[in-house]
């Protein structure tokens, strides 16, 4: 997850993303938070965000499965730190908009996860694996 939260903060950083994007995690990177304070700051961060996605689903007038399903991801997308791909969906970007910001965000990821490789002192195949798996996740692979 912190592969992730790096992923998405050089994405941020690029002009990917606008505030109301910023995740829990890259809000607490950028704090430097660590312990208790970091999982007081996740748990309050969680619970604000688990309301405004209530309130989302309520403006769509969801229930059931519908809202359930909903609520998961706009929880998970304002915690976790949402991926290239859903980024350029919520940005609703097409054709070759969509394809440059996916690229530049893909390699934006890819530094990141190199950087996070090399502070790990991975190499080799685990550093290959380890990149794979985390540019897949920034991604949205």
């Amino acid at each position: 997850m912190k592969r992730l939260v790096i992923a998405a903060m050089f994405c941020f950083a690029a002009g990917a993303a606008h505030a109301e994007t910023a995740s829990c995690k890259s809000e607490a990177a950028g704090k430097k938070l660590a312990g208790a304070a970091l999982a007081s700051f996740m748990k309050k961060c969680e619970g604000d965000a688990a309301k405004a996605c209530d309130a989302k689903a309520a403006e769509k007038k969801l229930a059931g499965a519908a809202k359930t399903s909903f609520t998961k991801k706009c929880v998970t997308d304002a915690v976790e730190g949402m991926s290239c791909k859903d980024q350029a969906d919520d940005k609703k970007l097409a054709g070759a908009a969509k394809t440059s910001f996916l690229g530049k965000c893909k390699a934006d990821a890819e530094k990141a996860c190199d950087a996070e490789a090399a502070a790990k002192k991975l190499a080799g195949a685990a550093k290959a694996s380890f990149t794979k798996k985390c540019v897949g996740d920034a991604y949205g692979d």
